[in-house]
């Protein structure tokens, strides 16, 4: 039995890869199973591509010939899906092999964030071992993605308001669905049979997909929103800014230690954290950190989410990693808490205040956080943005700032990575190259006060000591230099570190923003052309409106910080080299004075 479909509506097709439809038309079918939506086959013109599942019916008669081999018969439900095909078909066997999948911009030292976060695989902290995995979030009532009849029918509740950026156009007497990003199935009205629509992006890989950026731009999420889930952006000196915290606050990571369970099978190193909000102390590892991270990483696409120190699989019981670690989670928690939005986080305040002997309400947070329905393009309903007269952004001036930012952040990737090669290379002969040419200075002024005391003249003595004194100043300024990097150099070299995260980060965000504002230009274009209505275009620069607020916001928020921590790591490192050259100069002045007396 061939697989065949008949039209149902005509469609013209808008993107490489698809064909176009004539109602009534018989199309020999690929593959019954649709992807997103979207069926391949050969219409009665010998094309061969992609349509919409809805304007098809699917018939079952033999045919006269095999239907064409299927390209996508072997992708799984609500598995990878590939991208669609080009515009002009070859037969299956002549097909090249599929280009694999762009790798991160090059210089990038964290893989860029984006979609579904995979948590990192390691022997670090031993993942597995007291997980409550028995359950996943697919399994759950009102889990992500699910739909809210049994919310809406009861009348919802108390601070929660139901946000929708759907059209619900009716499909007439014919009834069915369409799918997103092409106009709905003629129905009774009388309306056009085809009518210009805002496309999708044919690669379901861009993070302008996965983050739900598209989706919400063009107009299909719905969800309620609670009060304590807006994230508001207000006008500030600098333009869009984050509603600061109401109650800031820090948090302190000290004392790691190195503990153990199941009576001393497995070890593993856990961090003492005392917000001071609470003034309460909770004991973290590495992998609730690396949960966290995940958690918000994927819920805010237009937030730059610090990156965690690296995992390490051998040697992470070690005092100098140990200790390096919890400098990274150091910078790391100081910028979750000075963040507005990631402070106030209901699965970051469950980090910090869940009392570490409660594994009960660990996982029931942990649960509550994985179910969180404020996720992909729902997620942009949270945004509150400022309304009324002067509070419209003008798109093509957000375009040049966002295009200067992107600028900027390359230019700082470059420098950063120069001055972390810069910093280790001279902290590095400074351990080894410096401490040796120092302590060769002083032996060999140590040789020639060993030399002088075979003369065995009284008079002589005080010269011998002063000389032998200078030996061992030189020696001691060897080991200064060895000593100095840790206290100066490294914290600038972590700092860095961290920035080379927030550079990575930033990509995938600017990505989302143009995508948004792409989707404008497309819509007013159909608009000019009489081929879209003037309202729903509007709406689409509405959104999109939404998401540039979120973007300016979060590029300021990324400059305050900035500026705060250079300076304050500069004045610390001038000040820590200060210090080093007066002990220098310490020991060579008592050195000088032993030659008073002789």
């Amino acid at each position: 039995m061939a697989l065949r479909a008949r039209a149902l509506y005509d469609f013209r097709s808008e993107n490489p890869g698809e064909i176009s439809l004539r109602e009534h038309e018989v199309l020999s079918l690929c593959s019954e199973q649709d992807i997103e939506g979207w069926l391949e086959g050969v219409n009665s013109r010998g094309d061969r591509g992609l349509f919409p599942a809805s304007y098809v019916q699917v018939i079952r008669a033999p045919a006269a010939e095999p239907p064409p081999p299927a390209r996508y018969a072997n992708v799984p439900v609500g598995g990878f899906e590939p991208l669609p095909p080009p515009a002009s078909f070859k037969p299956a066997a002549q097909q090249p092999p599929p280009e694999p999948f762009p790798a991160p911009p090059a210089g990038y030292p964290f893989p860029p964030y984006g979609g579904s976060y995979q948590p990192s695989q390691g022997s670090d902290d031993d993942w597995d071992d007291d997980w409550d995995d028995s359950s996943t979030v697919a399994d759950e009532p009102g889990a992500l993605g699910s739909s809210y009849p049994d919310y809406e029918a009861a009348g919802g509740a108390p601070g929660r308001y139901r946000l929708s950026t759907r059209s619900e156009p009716s499909l007439g007497s014919r009834g069915g669905g369409h799918p997103p990003g092409h106009p709905p199935p003629p129905g009774g009205g009388g309306a056009a049979k085809s009518s210009a629509t805002v496309s999708r992006n044919l690669n379901r890989f861009s993070t302008f997909v996965k983050s739900g950026g598209e989706a919400f731009v063009l107009g299909e999420a719905a969800g309620f929103v609670k009060d304590g889930d807006k994230l508001c952006v207000v006008l500030g000196p600098r333009g869009p800014e984050w509603q600061e915290n109401p109650y800031p606050f820090q948090c302190s990571i000290e004392d790691p230690t190195k503990q153990t369970k199941f009576k001393g099978m497995k070890s593993y190193i856990a961090y003492k954290l005392v917000p001071s909000h609470t003034g309460q102390q909770v004991h973290r590892r590495y992998k609730h950190f690396d949960w966290l991270y995940g958690r918000l990483a994927e819920k805010f696409p237009v937030i730059s989410v610090p990156h965690l120190p690296e995992k390490q699989a051998t040697g992470r019981f070690e005092e100098d990693f140990i200790s390096k670690r919890r400098k990274g989670l150091a910078w790391w928690m100081d910028h979750m808490c000075s963040h507005p939005v990631l402070a106030q986080c209901d699965a970051f305040q469950h980090f910090l205040t869940c009392p570490s002997t409660d594994e009960k309400a660990w996982k029931q947070g942990k649960r509550k956080a994985e179910k969180d329905e404020m996720v992909g393009a729902n997620f942009f309903l949270t945004i509150s943005v400022p309304t009324g007269p002067g509070a419209s952004l003008d798109l093509q001036e957000v375009e040049s700032q966002v295009d200067g930012f992107k600028a900027f952040t390359k230019k700082m990737d470059e420098s950063a990575l120069q001055l972390n090669h810069t910093a280790n290379e001279f902290a590095r002969k400074q351990v080894t190259g410096f401490k040796k040419e120092y302590q060769k200075v002083g032996h060999s002024f140590k040789c020639l006060s060993q030399a002088f005391e075979l003369d065995q003249q009284a008079f002589s003595a005080g010269l011998n000591q002063a000389i032998a004194f200078t030996a061992e100043a030189y020696d001691a300024i060897g080991d200064l230099f060895a000593d100095q990097p840790r206290q100066d150099l490294d914290p600038v070299m972590d700092l860095l570190a961290l920035y080379q995260g927030h550079l990575a980060n930033f990509p995938d965000i600017i990505h989302v923003q143009k995508g948004a504002l792409t989707k404008v230009k497309e819509s007013k274009r159909h608009v000019e052309e009489g081929k879209m209505e003037l309202q729903k275009a509007e709406g689409i620069q509405e959104r999109c409106n939404i998401i540039s607020f979120a973007t300016l916001a979060e590029i300021n928020h990324f400059h305050k910080i900035r500026v705060r921590d250079f300076k304050s790591q500069m004045q610390h490192f001038l000040q820590q080299q200060i210090l080093f050259f007066q002990k220098v100069t310490q020991k060579l002045e008592e050195a000088l004075h032993k030659y008073d007396s002789v």
